[in-house]
C-alpha cells in the first residue's frame, strides 16, 4: 500500500500533463522512499524505468538497453546499444511522437561507471527538448553527489532540471498512516525509533505490541534494522569505521567538533571533513541556538532519530544481544531509558505539529523562525535552555515539552515564564505546553483564565488526522 507523498506525487503529475519535455531531479536519504514514489507515479505509464548498479559501464549499458527494447520495441532482437549516447538519441526520438517516462534510478552509480553521461544527457537535453514529450527522472541517494554533479552550477545538466524534489523524511502525523493499530502515544515512540523512514515503519508489525517490534527489529541479531546504520555507512562512505567513531562520539554526548575530534582521535580539520560528508548525508546537522544567527555555540547533532536510538541502545549491547539476551536488553531499555530518547523526538513532533498550525492560521504568532535554544543566564552566572522559540519580530511564542508519566504542573509554567525574561526583545509573549500525561488541575484552571497560556495533549497533537 502506497502512503504518503500526496504533494510529491502532485507536483510530478502536473508537470506529466504538461506535455512536453520535462526533466524532475529526485533524491534524498536512502530508504526514504525515492524508488516507491517513482514506481508509483510510473503506473499506467509508458516508462523505461532503469536502476543503474555499482558495476562497468557496459553491464549498466547492457542492462539500459533491454530496459529500453522491452518498453519501446518488444518483438525486436534484445541487441544492446553501443553506446549511452546511441540509447538515449534513441528515447528522445521515440518521445517525439509520444509521452514516455525515462527514470534512472540510483544515477549516480551509472555516472561512477561512465563520467561521461551527464554530458551526453546534457547534449541530448539540449538538442531534442523543444519537440520532445519525453519525461526524464533523475533519483539518486548520494545527496552530495546530487546536488553538486546534477544540481550544482558545475554539472553539465545544471539548468535543465524543470523541477525538483527532495524527499524528507516523514513527519510524526505521516508516520501515524502507517501505525493506525496503535495508540496515539505510541506513535510517537514507533515514530522516534524509526525516524519516520518509511521503510523502515513498512516493517512494523501492527498485530505486536510496540516493544515487540523493537525488539524484532533491533535487539534481534536477525532483526531488519540491527545491523542498518553499519550497512548505510559501507554503502555510502570509504572508511566507514571512523565514521562510526563519530556518530557514536555523538551519540555519546560530545557535540562540539574540537570534543569529537578528541573523543575519536583524529585532526580536527578530518574531523570537520567527514562531519561535513555526515550531513550531506542527512545523518548530522549543524545547530546554533534559534534567535542567533551566527553563532560560537554551534553543536553537531544526529539528524535520523533511528541513528540515535541504535548507537544509544544498540551498539553498546551488541556483545549481549549476538548472544541471545537482546530481549534483557531491550527491557532495560523500556523500563529505564525510553523516556529520555523519546523526549527529544516529542520535541521535534511539537515543532511539526507548530508548522502545522501555523498554516491553519491557528497560532497567535505567524512565526518566521522555530527551535531550540541554549545559552547563558547572566544573572544565574548558569546554562538555560529553552525546548522551542517560535517568533517574528518582537513577538514569541516559548514552548515546552515533557515527555513523562506524571502530569505538567505550574511550575513547568513559571520555570518557562522566568526563561522567557531572557529575551526583553520580546514585548509579546505566548507560552505553549505539551505533554505526554496531561496537565494538572491548577495548571488547566490557569490557562483557561489566561489567554495567552496553551495547552497541548498528544491527543490534541493527532486531530490533524481526522480534519
Amino acid at each position: 500500500m502506497f502512503v504518503g507523498r500526496e504533494a510529491e506525487l502532485d507536483t510530478l503529475d502536473k508537470c506529466y500533463k504538461m506535455n512536453n519535455f520535462q526533466f524532475p531531479v529526485i533524491y534524498g536519504r536512502r530508504r526514504v522512499g525515492k524508488s516507491t514514489l517513482i514506481k508509483e507515479f510510473c503506473k499506467n505509464k509508458k516508462t523505461i524505468y532503469f536502476v543503474a548498479i555499482q558495476s562497468s559501464a557496459k553491464e549498466n549499458l547492457d542492462i539500459l538497453s533491454n530496459q529500453i527494447l522491452l518498453t519501446l520495441a518488444p518483438e525486436s532482437p534484445k541487441n544492446p546499444f553501443i553506446s549511452f549516447r546511441a540509447a538515449i538519441d534513441y528515447i528522445f526520438e521515440c518521445a517525439k511522437t509520444e509521452r514516455i517516462v525515462f527514470a534512472i534510478d540510483e544515477y549516480p552509480y551509472l555516472a561512477q561507471s561512465d563520467p561521461s553521461v551527464s554530458s551526453i544527457l546534457q547534449a541530448a537535453i539540449d538538442k531534442h527538448q523543444a519537440e520532445s514529450m519525453l519525461f526524464l527522472i533523475l533519483c539518486g541517494s548520494s545527496m552530495s553527489f546530487m546536488e553538486n554533479q546534477v544540481l550544482g552550477y558545475e554539472s553539465p545538466l545544471y539548468g535543465r532540471r524543470t523541477s525538483q524534489l527532495k524527499l524528507l523524511p516523514f513527519n510524526y502525523l505521516e508516520s501515524a498512516v502507517m501505525l493506525s493499530q496503535y495508540l496515539n502515544e505510541e506513535k510517537i515512540i514507533l515514530h522516534s525509533i524509526t525516524g519516520g523512514i518509511p521503510e523502515y515503519l513498512s516493517r512494523i508489525d501492527c498485530s505486536l505490541s510496540v516493544k515487540e517490534n523493537v525488539c524484532n527489529l533491533l535487539f534481534n541479531p536477525g532483526g531488519r534494522l540491527f545491523e542498518e546504520p553499519s550497512n548505510l555507512l559501507k554503502q555510502e562512505l570509504k572508511i566507514p569505521e571512523t565514521y562510526n567513531a563519530i556518530i557514536a562520539a555523538i551519540a555519546g554526548g560530545s557535540n562540539k567538533i574540537n570534543t569529537i575530534s578528541t573523543k575519536v582521535g583524529i585532526e580536527t580539520s578530518q574531523c570537520s571533513k567527514m562531519l561535513s560528508s555526515l550531513i550531506s548525508l542527512g545523518l548530522v546537522r549543524k545547530e546554533i541556538p534559534v534567535t542567533e544567527i551566527h553563532s560560537k555555540k554551534s553543536i553537531y547533532i544526529l539528524n535520523d532519530w533511528m541513528f540515535i536510538f541504535w548507537y544509544r541502545f544498540v551498539q553498546p549491547e551488541l556483545s549481549r544481544i549476538t548472544a541471545g539476551f537482546g530481549n534483557i536488553v531491550c527491557d532495560e531499555v523500556f523500563s529505564h531509558e525510553l523516556n529520555s530518547h523519546v523526549g527529544r523526538s516529542f520535541e521535534e513532533c511539537a515543532v511539526q505539529y507548530m508548522w502545522y498550525l501555523l498554516k491553519e492560521n491557528a497560532l497567535p504568532v505567524s512565526f518566521k523562525k522555530i527551535g531550540r535554544w541554549w545559552g547563558n543566564n547572566p544573572k544565574l552566572k548558569c546554562e538555560e535552555e529553552v525546548d522551542i522559540i517560535a517568533f517574528a519580530d518582537n513577538e514569541a511564542i516559548f514552548c515546552e515539552c515533557k515527555w513523562r508519566n506524571q502530569k505538567t504542573g505550574e511550575d513547568t509554567l513559571d520555570d518557562l515564564i522566568r526563561k522567557s525574561k531572557l529575551f526583553p526583545e520580546f514585548q509579546v509573549i505566548h507560552y505553549i505546553l505539551f505533554s505526554k500525561s496531561g496537565f494538572t488541575e491548577k495548571l488547566m484552571e490557569r490557562s483557561t483564565s489566561d489567554k495567552n497560556i496553551s495547552l497541548v495533549n498528544i491527543d490534541d497533537m493527532f486531530l490533524a488526522l481526522h480534519s
